[in-house]
């Protein structure tokens, strides 16, 4: 085990330091509550609110925002939960080609069926699961299917005739109409998805459609969080949401339609702004035209700009973020999910803001455990890693024939944390050979040393009756949050156990092994 101390000389390597926070959780909980319920008063009847980004688990906006929790959408929600209802939606075209959540790994039919449990444990109804642009796609059917056994309602949507270019057809039975309207019965329908493009304005629109026919009030906003109107085009928070949508190709605006109707700077993004002509000619012919908006910021309820208290903790958590977001546009890039000219432009943002990939703490550490793998390994594979501890502190570890290097680091910072010397075993050679054996008799895998996900059920065995082991798991929340960088792309048993223990993971675009599929 090595441990590279950084912080102050004073400070003990354990004694726990908590991660400098910028934003008021709570009071853009209240800001944005209070807002919201001022649009539904305004819509009178009924409010149509897409809700931009993730609505569970909103970790791109929890690592830019240091103190903005991650479940705060469900917290509002919960908040409105007897004015509220939620319609999900979900592009089967996304089914079809079984796209990924990247901070899961799940695929986002699966994270839907994750979301609708979630919303059920919380209380929050569900008038209906919507998927759109169907079809009749095979794996889109099934989904469908697979719902509808399990007594939950699904409707599903074709694309729009007409869209973009004609109106006239958009808005009229052949158009909107031609969609099933979908029952709903509060004055507040949260409509969203598993990710961007799951036709959630779509169906907003469709939605207003048919209530208007109804003779209700309905109305429209976006409940959307970045990029924030009020900061600065360039500020680092603006520019990590840019960082985080390179694929989609989203590029931050000053928004021309606020700032002729107004006088007024406020930022938005290149899809929002060019769609907004067309949504306003669409909304001009459902609704009354003084109920309109003028510009895509008018859409908005967007009150985060509000809750950052500190501005400096936050522009470093984004300048962190745009790095992390450089890393896995690297690493998806030599996978093939993603082209080269993403890439190319995380890295052209990385340099917009001063810094270098380097920049990035754990970086180096992890890169010279891999150097040092490569003096005293038997094996052919040289792999390093890097965490750095709540208290500044850098642990590192590196593969062996036993041990993989992400395995070796979680041990070593769990000890580091749990004060446990270095020459004390948490898991016994013997235990770890056993292991290795096991795979080779059940699955003829090639690879024998553990993963992570391997290693903590181990540890977890051995603390049954190990009280040392038993220390130092119990140490192991303490490594959420905490950052970490591997020299190489982690396996899949790598990568699932980091993401249980909720380490922000990089790593360095290459492959731990020369083998095309790894067992």
């Amino acid at each position: 085990m090595q441990t590279q101390q950084i912080a102050k000389k004073n400070t003990k390597e354990t004694e726990p330091i908590s991660s400098p926070i910028g934003f008021d959780h709570n009071k853009y909980l209240e800001e944005q509550t209070k807002f919201i319920l001022e649009r539904v008063k305004q819509a009178k009847d009924r409010l149509y609110l897409e809700f931009g980004g993730k609505i569970i688990c909103d970790y791109h906006a929890s690592r830019v925002l240091p103190g903005f929790s991650p479940d705060v959408k469900i917290q509002l929600l919960q908040k409105l939960k007897d004015k509220a209802e939620i319609i999900l939606c979900i592009y089967a075209g996304d089914i079809e080609r079984k796209k990924v959540r990247a901070d899961f790994g799940i695929t986002y039919d699966i994270d839907a069926l994750r979301m609708i449990d979630e919303l059920r444990e919380r209380g929050l109804d569900l008038a209906g699961i919507v998927i759109t642009r169907f079809a009749n796609q095979p794996s889109a059917t099934i989904f469908k299917n697979k719902l509808e056994r399990r007594g939950i309602k699904v409707y599903t949507h074709p694309f729009t005739k007409g869209y973009p270019t004609s109106v006239d057809l958009i808005v009229s039975e052949e158009g909107y109409g031609a969609n099933k309207y979908i029952k709903t019965s509060k004055p507040l329908v949260i409509v969203t998805g598993p990710g961007p493009g799951s036709g959630k304005l779509a169906t907003c629109l469709s939605q207003l459609y048919h209530e208007h026919k109804k003779g209700l009030s309905a109305g429209y906003s976006k409940f959307e969080t970045f990029p924030i109107w009020n900061l600065p085009l360039k500020h680092p928070v603006n520019i990590a949401y840019e960082a985080a949508t390179v694929d989609l190709k989203d590029v931050n605006m000053v928004d021309p339609f606020h700032l002729e109707a107004y006088n007024k700077v406020t930022i938005n993004y290149n899809r929002d702004i060019e769609a907004f002509p067309l949504l306003k000619r669409i909304l001009q012919r459902i609704v009354a035209e003084n109920a309109v908006y003028k510009s895509p910021t008018d859409m908005g309820v967007n009150r985060a700009g509000f809750g950052i208290f500190d501005d400096k903790v936050v522009q470093e958590a984004a300048k962190q973020e745009i790095i992390r977001r450089y890393f896995r546009y690297a690493c998806e890039h030599v996978m093939g999910f993603t082209d080269k000219d993403s890439v190319e432009r995380a890295a052209l943002l990385v340099e917009e803001i001063g810094l270098k990939p380097e920049d990035r703490t754990v970086v180096l550490p992890a890169r010279k455990a891999a150097q040092e793998a490569e003096v005293t390994n038997k094996t052919d594979i040289f792999c390093g890693a890097a965490l750095q501890l709540h208290n500044r502190s850098i642990v590192t570890g590196k593969n062996s024939p036993l041990m993989h290097a992400a395995s070796s680091v979680v041990l070593n910072a769990i000890k580091t944390l749990a004060e446990i010397p270095d020459k004390i075993h948490l898991l016994s050679p013997s235990t770890i050979g056993s292991i290795g054996k096991l795979k080779t008799i059940i699955s003829n895998t090639k690879i024998l040393s553990l993963n992570v996900e391997e290693t903590l059920i181990a540890l977890s065995i051995s603390a049954t009756t190990n009280p040392t082991a038993q220390l130092a798991m119990e140490k192991l929340k303490e490594l959420k949050g905490c950052d970490m960088h591997l020299s190489h792309m982690p396996t899949p048993g790598d990568e699932a156990g980091l993401r249980k223990l909720g380490v922000h993971l990089t790593c360095d675009p290459i492959f731990s092994s020369n083998n095309l599929y790894l067992t």
